[in-house]
């Protein structure tokens, strides 16, 4: 089919030109003495991308997956108690996860387009007078139901139960995109990965230790190889890093931080702000509904609809991807079937979605879902004109 394929899952995102270009290059030597410019750069540039001053990042070739792994084995012991809110697929994972490796996890069970009650965790852990939670896991962004939890909310709760639990949170679909601050909301290790808000394809995981997580990984009693923290330590410390690492996702990265930079991070959340706002207000247009309840909880990367009973969203993806060659994301989990998802992160603007937008309503009509057609699409035009 001529012309570009549209791709609006939330994750991966679409790649910008500039940074397939920096990604196209011949291979260089890894351990040569020009090399800890560029990973000093890199390591040093994706500070301010977390929210972080004080905290350590270390880049991975992995995805976030492997993050969760990393952030855990370095931190964590065996059979360490520990806290978790499952409320979507992805928070459900981590902790499966932590499960896996050897946690005890004790799960507090939401309704799946819920955001997490802050106090709630800050109840659990006063009530935990022997401090036998070691750490809260949460997701910053549930990508299945379009959910932004409140962290710095949970960090205020967390001091007010003045409990030493460790804080991670996975920022896989929200760092690079909305504002994290990793310092300010007291998180201990943030996860993310390349294939959202930075523009890459996936294979870079990124993890960020603050000060306290970092002591722990001395003393952290998991076996540990491939993701040990020590010797990345080591090796960066020089500018280098302790295996191969993935060479073209390094200078792809060097090309996505200069792109933050020039932007400027302020004028990147508030650009997802903007475009998340005007697809949420075509699918009020539609008169579906959002998975995501709250209104202030409605994330500004992704955005998953709920169909009509009786409906299958999976046609609606089906339709969009060989009628109208259009990627949207599917319902995951127990939402298979029930939501599509519109992905407005990264390298993404409003003329994009406004297209994304338009195939959507004729992929529900092909699917059995009579939009108005144009409505979203109208809907959507007036708040970018009114907000550009």
């Amino acid at each position: 089919m001529p012309g570009r394929h549209h791709l609006f899952v939330p994750g991966p995102s679409n790649v910008p030109d500039r940074v397939l270009r920096a990604m196209h290059r011949a291979q260089e030597d890894h351990r040569s003495s020009a090399f800890p410019e560029l990973t000093h750069g890199l390591l040093r540039d994706i500070k301010p991308v977390f929210g972080t001053q004080e905290g350590r990042p270390f880049l991975f070739a992995a995805t976030g997956t492997g993050m969760w792994e990393a952030a855990i084995v370095n931190t964590l012991s065996p059979g360490d108690r520990v806290l978790a809110v499952r409320l979507g697929q992805f928070s459900h994972l981590f902790i499966d996860t932590a499960e896996k490796l050897g946690l005890k996890v004790e799960v507090i069970d939401l309704e799946w387009g819920d955001a997490l009650d802050p106090a709630v965790i800050g109840e659990r852990l006063a009530a935990d007078a022997n401090h036998a939670l070691k750490a809260v896991l949460v997701v910053h962004n549930e990508t299945a139901t379009g959910v932004t939890n409140d962290i710095e909310g949970l960090r205020e709760a967390m001091d007010a139960a003045r409990h030493p639990a460790l804080l991670l949170v996975d920022g896989v679909s929200s760092i690079g995109s909305l504002a994290f601050r990793q310092d300010a909301w007291k998180v201990d290790v943030a996860i993310t990965g390349s294939q959202k808000g930075f523009m890459m394809p996936a294979g870079l995981g990124m993890v960020s230790l603050s000060p306290r997580a970092l002591e722990r990984i001395e003393t952290a009693g998991f076996a540990r190889h491939y993701f040990d923290l020590r010797p990345q330590v080591l090796h960066n410390d020089q500018g280098y890093f302790p295996y191969t690492p993935a060479l073209a996702h390094l200078f792809g990265l060097r090309e996505a931080l200069d792109m933050m930079a020039e932007e400027g991070l302020d004028n990147v959340h508030a650009r997802h702000a903007r475009l998340g706002e005007g697809v949420r207000r075509a699918v009020a247009a539609w008169e579906l509904r959002l998975c995501a309840r709250d209104p202030e909880s409605r994330s500004n990367t992704v955005t998953a609809i709920v169909v009509p009973d009786g409906k299958d969203a999976r046609q609606v993806i089906d339709h969009a991807f060989r009628r109208w060659d259009m990627a949207l994301g599917s319902g995951l989990g127990r939402l298979n079937g029930k939501v599509f998802r519109i992905g407005h992160l990264g390298d993404c603007n409003a003329g994009m979605l406004l297209a994304a937008i338009g195939l959507a309503e004729v992929a529900m009509h092909d699917a059995g879902i009579p939009v108005p057609l144009g409505s979203g699409v109208a809907a959507a035009q007036r708040w970018y004109r009114e907000s550009a």
